[in-house]
């Protein structure tokens, strides 16, 4: 299989299209054919190893994990033995954070992971990119512990993780809370 790969830190173009073995399910795990995926600044951070600190978890003087990509959406390719709550044929999407492997035609995950099927109405294009914001917004408004009538001012809420926390913590709260986003007006067009 092809998959974007990189083997020393750097900027861009260190990454390199080459060929690799194709991953196999394990018996709890699923194999995805990615049919979309994303550059974003996780990727963006670790392929650089910036800041520096990265490298104590993705290696110091090299990346142990050469195949970025932590969002995508794609189709089961396969399942392991073990697997009971996806079949094959079944579009879905997710995040790879500890995994990574998304840059890639081939990536496996747990099925109890971070992976859920897509909803009918949604392309490959439009689930992919879901995933990022959506779990750092709702890990920061966990620790938070938001609850219903809380007032909650969202700075940056123009972003991926700011626009997710919104709606993260209206939804949450069963809409008993009122969220103020805060952005740079340059962006409101944007985001309209």
């Amino acid at each position: 299989m092809k998959a974007a790969v990189h083997t020393r830190y750097g900027p861009p173009d260190v990454v390199r299209i080459v060929d690799v073995e194709r991953p196999t399910a394990a018996a709890n795990e699923v194999l995805v054919k990615v049919h979309s995926t994303t550059v974003n600044r996780t990727d963006c951070g670790f392929r650089a190893a910036h800041p520096w600190i990265v490298r104590f978890f993705s290696g110091l003087t090299k990346p142990k994990a050469t195949i970025l990509g932590c969002e995508f959406a794609g189709e089961i390719e396969a399942v392991g033995r073990d697997v009971t709550a996806f079949e094959i044929g079944e579009r879905v999407f997710g995040f790879s954070e500890d995994r990574f492997g998304a840059h890639a035609e081939y990536l496996t995950m747990p099925q109890d992971g971070p992976i859920a099927a897509i909803p009918p109405d949604l392309s490959f294009e439009e689930a992919a990119p879901s995933t990022e914001g959506s779990h750092y917004a709702l890990s920061a408004i966990t620790r938070a512990r938001i609850r219903g009538g809380q007032r909650v001012l969202v700075n940056g809420a123009t972003g991926a993780i700011g626009s997710a926390a919104g709606y993260t913590a209206v939804f949450l709260t069963n809409a008993g809370c009122l969220v103020v986003g805060g952005f740079i007006t340059r962006r409101f067009n944007a985001r309209r």
